[in-house]
């Protein structure tokens, strides 16, 4: 009979450790090089097992502009092996930009020097989670600007951004 309970004990505590370590989220900071250095205060949710949303609110600083965006992607994970996953999926974003007449090199100033823009973004990338709650993640995230005045701006209405993320799991 000890054993029984014992067992039975050995049981529920494997289980709730199990249900300890199904952590559905991560934040952190996603460090990018789209036409600048920028970083990006980073949130993931998982909304089931095999997809999870992200959203990042950062800051770009180039010679030219400075923007703020906030950007929200929905992602398909794939499991690759020990703690390796890659995903992919799209997305959207909005944010503001701000010109430095100081390093700007048009001067004709036919665009606002200020304004709101549009993103239609993907994103693709391998992350690695290791045994105790931390994140790595490299992915590459296209991002096509609806906005005529940022993408004149920006010389461009493409960007390709590659980011590192740092992230804990929670």
């Amino acid at each position: 009979m000890k054993k029984v309970i014992l067992s039975a004990f050995m049981v529920m505590g494997l289980t709730f450790s199990a249900e300890a370590q199904d952590l559905k989220n991560a934040i952190g900071l996603r460090l990018g090089n789209n036409d600048g250095f920028g970083a990006e205060v980073s949130y993931q949710r998982w909304v089931s097992k095999k997809n999870r949303l992200e959203f990042d609110f950062g800051w770009r600083d180039s010679d030219d502009y400075d923007a703020v965006k906030l950007t929200g992607i929905y992602q398909w994970v794939w499991n690759i092996e020990n703690g390796f996953k890659w995903y992919a999926g799209p997305g959207l974003g909005i944010g503001s930009y701000s010109v430095n007449h100081d390093h700007h090199h048009d001067h004709d100033h036919d665009h606002d020097d200020s304004g709101m823009f549009l993103i239609a973004t993907g994103d693709i990338g391998i992350e690695y989670n290791f045994d105790f709650p931390l994140q790595l993640s490299f992915d590459f995230r296209p991002e096509i600007y609806v906005s005529d005045e940022y993408g004149d701006v920006r010389d461009d209405h493409f960007g390709g951004d590659f980011g590192l993320s740092v992230r804990y799991r929670f």
